[in-house]
């Protein structure tokens, strides 16, 4: 430390640099699809050209959903959607073309792309089958789901890990596995996602013949919400972008969304009379000023 009247104290350098200043990631957490080592990233955009990625009709709908907001910035995530509904995932590239008709660095886009679980950093299959292993599913059987999974699109041997895929990504019959935090579905537990559509009251056998039929070229219907798609199709809804036929709209969007399990605490209400007591409107305290 060293001080001059007047100042607070001012770190210095120490004498012992610490060997790692970070914890090592888990196995099931894959580090070079966040921050693509230097040596193959190297090149990735001087070699590709946005233009030949990104049609003039994928430009048309990113300019689409700028219109949408005051601030430009604030279609971003819409069009990390759109991005994932063209490449099945989010790129480099996709991070220089949301950039680009953003106005931002590729640092900022990249920041966002790589906040949230839903933008993948590698290429998806088909089908995104979301195992929920958080604690009432887990309780339910989410995790012996997920295992059960994991050695039938993979093997016993090499089980299929967090964000892989079995078969050719984007390619027909292929499906990418994780593990999911909640999905708001303790009432339906077990749960699984498929391109986020729910499929309820999962169990081993149950959940071994969904990804089957998924890589037989098969879309079992949801339990409830709409018709299943694939993953590029479900993202290109996330990004905002319907059918403008009204008939095919409600064709590919309508579904009961709705569960009795869900429902049953207000029937139960309704039967018996029940109701929440009013609140009185309570002034909020004073805040003392600054």
């Amino acid at each position: 430390m060293s001080t001059q009247p007047g100042t607070t104290p001012t770190p210095e350098p120490g004498t012992s640099l610490a060997e790692q200043t970070h914890i090592a990631a888990g196995g099931d957490v894959d580090v070079i699809a966040i921050a693509p080592d230097p040596a193959e990233a190297e090149g990735i955009l001087e070699n590709a050209k946005l233009e030949d990625i990104f049609d003039a009709d994928t430009y048309a709908k990113a300019q689409n959903l700028i219109a949408r907001y005051p601030q430009s910035r604030s279609a971003l995530l819409p069009m990390l959607h759109l991005v994932q509904s063209v490449q099945g995932y989010v790129s480099q590239e996709g991070i220089a073309f949301c950039a680009q008709n953003l106005d931002l660095s590729d640092a900022e886009v990249s920041a966002v792309a790589t906040f949230y679980t839903m933008y993948k950093r590698r290429p998806c299959g088909e089908h995104l089958v979301s195992v929920c292993t958080n604690t009432l599913c887990a309780a339910m059987g989410g995790d012996a789901i997920y295992k059960k999974l994991q050695t039938h699109l993979g093997s016993e041997e090499k089980p299929l890990g967090h964000n892989e895929t079995a078969g050719t990504p984007n390619e027909p019959g292929s499906i990418t596995l994780e593990h999911a935090e909640c999905l708001a579905a303790c009432d339906l537990a077990p749960v699984i996602q498929v391109n986020y559509e729910y499929f309820d009251n999962q169990t081993e056998e149950k959940a071994v013949a969904l990804v089957d039929a998924l890589q037989a070229g098969k879309k079992p219907a949801p339990t409830r919400g709409a018709p299943l798609t694939n993953f590029k199709g479900a993202e290109l809804q996330l990004a905002g972008f319907f059918p403008e036929d009204a008939q095919q709209y409600r064709t590919d969007v309508d579904g009961p969304s709705q569960a009795v399990e869900t429902l049953r605490g207000a029937q139960v209400a309704q039967d018996r009379g029940w109701t929440a007591p009013a609140m009185k409107d309570v002034p909020l305290p004073e805040v003392e000023k600054k």
